[in-house]
């Protein structure tokens, strides 16, 4: 094999210089730029008291409180009534908001994609009206809705609707965008109307998309809705909040164990249904 000369290796380096590595301004700028990030995540360390003698010694405390909720158990009869009843209260809370959420995003996901709406401006307000409702997360949402329509689940169930919608509604509008072209010309090549072409063409390609992502939600919303009932919203997190505060550790221990088994039930549910839906195997 012949040698290359220093020429040719010269021509080969103008030609493909990223196989030979970055240049050396390249690299230090990268050094530069990695000293700086690892600088600043130890300034945030230290500034937020990740070192201090208080966050150290809470570690002791955690394994007191944690010592304390075992084993787990109910109270009394009464709060083995309740606690059942309060996760069910709770499950129905997330259930009800995922559901008319994802109601809500249908439509909004065809005015939100730009195959669907040729208008510019629509699409642009379209997606601003998005970006305001999914920068708000359900906590604020829920302490909004406490004002407006008093303590319960009710509150809980606008909050979801509030804080879902909008994302669905962009995640719908994104995969209205990426469907195939062909089943929609074969419907309008037949003479189909518009609206034959979004419920014959369009829709049977994002409808089990958007039934998953809907799930998706809804398995968010469960784990969620344990920290709106703790702000007024009813449910588990309401009774999570009262023994937390009468001091009553195994029975905040027993709703803890109840609650992560009632999740892992819906996440296995849920993960098995969207594989259906979207074609996979179970």
């Amino acid at each position: 094999m012949r040698a290359l000369s220093a020429e040719e290796v010269s021509g080969l380096r103008a030609r493909f210089p990223q196989a030979f590595g970055a240049p050396p301004a390249v690299k230090l700028a990268r050094g530069v730029l990695l000293a700086l990030v690892i600088g600043y995540v130890g300034y945030l360390v230290y500034k937020l008291g990740f070192i201090s003698p208080t966050f150290i010694a809470g570690w002791a405390k955690l394994g007191d409180t944690l010592a304390k909720m075992l084993p787990p158990s109910f109270h009394d009869s009464q709060s083995a009534h309740d606690i059942p009843i309060g996760i069910v209260e709770t499950v129905a809370m997330a259930f009800l908001g995922s559901v008319f959420a994802g109601l809500i995003a249908i439509p909004l996901g065809f005015l939100g994609a730009r195959t669907v709406i040729g208008s510019p401006i629509i699409h642009f307000l379209v997606r601003r009206v998005y970006d305001f409702f999914r920068g708000i997360p359900p906590l604020i949402w829920a302490l909004i809705f406490t004002r407006a329509v008093g303590l319960g689940p009710m509150t809980g169930v606008l909050a979801f609707i509030a804080a879902d919608f909008a994302a669905l509604a962009k995640l719908n509008a994104e995969a209205i965008e990426t469907v195939d072209a062909k089943p929609i010309e074969g419907v309008r090549s037949a003479g189909a109307s518009g609206f034959a072409v979004l419920r014959f063409g369009l829709l049977p390609q994002i409808l089990p998309v958007m039934l998953g992502q809907a799930l998706y939600f809804f398995e968010s919303d469960v784990r969620a809705a344990a920290i709106l009932g703790i702000v007024g919203a009813g449910g588990i997190g309401r009774i999570l909040d009262q023994s937390m505060r009468l001091l009553y550790w195994r029975e905040v221990g027993m709703i803890i164990l109840l609650f992560l088994i009632t999740v892992a039930l819906i996440d296995f549910g849920s993960r098995w249904l969207r594989r259906r839906l979207i074609g996979g195997t179970s």
